[in-house]
């Protein structure tokens, strides 16, 4: 019983983050379940990845619609990039040790946290005023294919939605906004994109489906609350929480 509640509190904190950040909640997910209910990195993974395959964050998504925030045919493209690279990423998981695996996760997510804190501007003693990104420029439909399936790889093999690659992307490259991003990514994340990577995982035996249920209930709760603080947040102060999250999710994967 204790175990189980552990699971569905990391769904709900996993769920908040989700729909603060548009990533799926996999960031969380994957060390909260290694520091609290001791598993290593790639059951972890694996778990994570199944509690993202049902729809756990509509109730977010529709938030974000009714907000205008969500651009549907870049999640559409989004999404069956994601379904195409989860398989791939699951795969490459599996024939690395999980040493290795815990490190390039944790290196990964230090390296798309210094962007957003900007840590190079402040390196170099900047101190220009963060201007307006312009209006939001359009891809074409093949870069949006392009751009989920590098996310689904890294679903696949860190257990995470993709959106860790995607907000990114579409802020950096695209000139979203943050919020504009978020609600994009999340809904390019409601398919079940990691379906190919899940089942390499269970055939592989390192998946629990009753484990990853508990945290997919929270993540249903805990979406539709982050998603509720996300729109009303301060676009600046928004950017930096993100960082700041993943700069300590990495740090805990260092040290620990």
């Amino acid at each position: 019983m204790l175990m189980n509640a552990i699971f569905l509190a990391v769904g709900v904190g996993a769920g908040i983050l989700s729909g603060l950040f548009g990533i799926g909640g996999g960031s969380l997910i994957v060390p909260a379940l290694i520091a609290l209910a001791g598993m290593d990195v790639l059951h972890a993974s694996a778990t994570s990845l199944a509690a993202l395959l049902l729809p756990v964050g509509a109730l977010g998504v529709w938030q974000y619609h009714k907000s205008g925030l969500v651009q549907w045919k870049v999640a559409g493209w989004l999404s069956a990039g994601l379904l195409m690279g989860s398989a791939l990423g699951a795969a490459f998981a599996l024939s690395l040790p999980s040493v290795w695996l815990e490190r390039g996760y944790a290196a990964f997510l230090l390296y798309i946290a210094q962007g957003y804190l900007e840590v190079g501007k402040r390196l170099r003693g900047a101190t220009r005023v963060e201007s307006d990104p312009g209006p939001r420029r359009d891809g074409a439909n093949l870069v949006w294919l392009a751009t989920g399936f590098a996310a689904g790889i890294i679903a696949g093999l860190f257990g995470k939605g993709g959106g860790v690659v995607i907000v990114p992307i579409l802020m950096f490259f695209y000139a979203y906004r943050a919020k504009e991003a978020t609600g994009t990514s999340l809904a390019a994340l409601q398919l079940p994109v990691g379906l190919p990577g899940v089942v390499m995982y269970a055939r592989s035996g390192v998946l629990d489906l009753q484990l990853a249920g508990w945290v997919a209930a929270g993540l249903v709760v805990g979406t539709l609350f982050g998603t509720r603080i996300a729109i009303g947040l301060d676009p600046k102060l928004f950017k930096k929480l993100y960082g700041f999250f993943l700069l300590g999710v990495s740090l805990f994967l260092i040290l620990r």
